[in-house]
């Protein structure tokens, strides 16, 4: 990760491209004007300017253009572009998108030809072209230098022609990686004598049934915890697959196929996780404490209609900007007490389209704005989680971002698929399903059957 410390001595070590009669082959790509478009969502171009400036310091040829597309319209936008041959060279997927954008991604090539230009002489300067060959990440120093789910999602078999013999690339690298915690509000806490924010979900469960008050016509006046339904709760399907992950659910085979419900023991521990969230929104169970009539969860947990919300490092500035006033702390997701600790990440990767006439330039950007030397700056201006491990321990001493970065090592995700909103609709529809009373194993495997028409 740190090739780009290495510059000046590498120069001194190249074959130098020089010779009579003209420019060299060198000095004519390292003069050749070079725009790289880069799309991407929720970060604006101030997040970039300090990486792109840097870039530009060393490469003076290369110049950005940069797009912020709201997230209601990216994909849209996305598709329509690379249909028109109008897409972008830089472009950002969610990390379950990988698979439903694979035919569109050129994955990282083993190595990019860059030409660079260095000025000698004291008295009589001589400027000096090289073209360098040098290689990229490779997948065991993507393993060494990335929290562990990175390699999971964005390394994957890839072919060139049907006939040709497949093998394992990367198709995408992360600045950030974000993990689903415990947002809470102090003053609800502290007016329930609740010192802190629980660790494990049976005090999760205590906790919510002291916050919560029910009226004499059974409505809810106070809720403890924005969970149990379907439509109102933001990020229901990650919810529901942690509480599955972390009862030890197999999610997916080695063939990314759906197997939450392949057999009696997986289909069981997936049925207590549905079951566990959608009892908060059982009147009959003493965890009552949500339902569909109220407001959606992030809109609750700000004018303090509840009192626990899931939710990512991008939801505290949000919630600070919704209301001010409120108490705010975050706490780590909680977990089943004596169980393995499992986190849900939740993260974007910057990859190169296939349509691109920059390929090299692209992802010699891509690797030099995720390197350590630099990607701090990124972080600092979006206030993300990082997703290099040499990074958390200085993330730990942030007072917001400790707990997301002291989350990222058990961070893990699980859906492979090529159409993730076809997965999410129907881990709604389970979820309704439960609350309606159906059948839960049947609905369980309904699930699993859409999940796996996506796949």
């Amino acid at each position: 990760m740190g090739r780009y410390t290495l510059h000046i001595s590498l120069l001194l070590l190249a074959f130098v491209l020089t010779g009579c009669g003209g420019p060299s082959a060198a000095e004519l790509a390292a003069n050749k004007s070079v725009t790289l478009t880069v799309w991407r969502v929720f970060d604006d171009g101030d997040t970039m300017d300090s990486i792109m400036g840097d870039y530009r310091a060393i490469h003076p040829n290369v110049s950005f253009s940069y797009r912020e597309l709201r997230f209601e319209e990216y994909e849209d936008e996305l598709l329509r572009a690379f249909a028109e041959g109008e897409g972008p060279d830089i472009f950002s997927i969610h990390n379950t998108w990988i698979g439903e954008y694979e035919s569109l991604i050129n994955p990282l090539p083993s190595s990019v030809s860059i030409p660079y230009c260095e000025t000698r002489g004291t008295i009589k300067k001589e400027t000096i072209c090289v073209i360098q060959e040098e290689p990229t990440i490779s997948e065991r120093a993507l393993r060494n230098d990335y929290v562990d789910v990175v390699a999971e999602d964005v390394i994957r078999s890839y072919t060139t022609s049907r006939n040709a013999e497949e093998k394992d690339r990367i198709f995408g690298l992360p600045l950030a990686v974000d993990s689903l915690a415990l947002f809470y509000n102090r003053d609800l806490l502290n007016a329930a004598g609740i010192p802190e924010a629980p660790t494990t979900w049976t005090k999760f469960q205590e906790d919510v049934t002291a916050l919560t008050s029910i009226g004499t016509n059974d409505e809810i006046r106070q809720s403890g915890a924005a969970l149990g339904t379907s439509e109102n709760v933001e990020r229901a399907f990650d919810i529901v697959s942690i509480l599955m992950m972390q009862n030890g659910t197999e999610m997916s085979d080695s063939r990314g196929r759906a197997v939450f419900s392949a057999g009696d023991d997986e289909g069981l521990l997936a049925t207590q996780a549905v079951r566990f969230y959608t009892d908060f929104a059982n009147p009959l169970k003493a965890v009552y404490t949500w339902n569909e009539d109220m407001d959606d969860s992030f809109d609750a947990f700000t004018n303090g209609s509840t009192a626990f919300f899931l939710g990512y490092s991008y939801h505290y500035d949000l919630i600070r900007t919704a209301n001010e006033k409120i108490n705010l702390a975050v706490a780590p997701l909680p977990q089943i007490e004596g169980g393995k600790t499992v986190n849900y990440a939740n993260y974007w990767v910057e990859t190169v389209a296939k349509s691109s006439n920059n390929e090299d330039w692209a992802w010699d950007f891509i690797e030099f704005a995720a390197s350590e030397e630099r990607v701090t700056d990124y972080l600092s201006a979006a206030n993300k989680p990082t997703a290099l491990r040499a990074l958390i321990n200085t993330q730990l001493e942030d007072e917001v971002l400790s707990v997301f970065a002291g989350q990222t090592l058990t961070a893990d995700s699980w859906y492979r698929g090529d159409d993730v909103s076809v997965a999410e609709e129907a881990f709604l529809d389970l979820i309704d399903a439960y609350l309606a009373g159906e059948d839960q194993e049947r609905a369980l495997r309904e699930a699993q059957n859409k999940v796996n028409q996506s796949i």
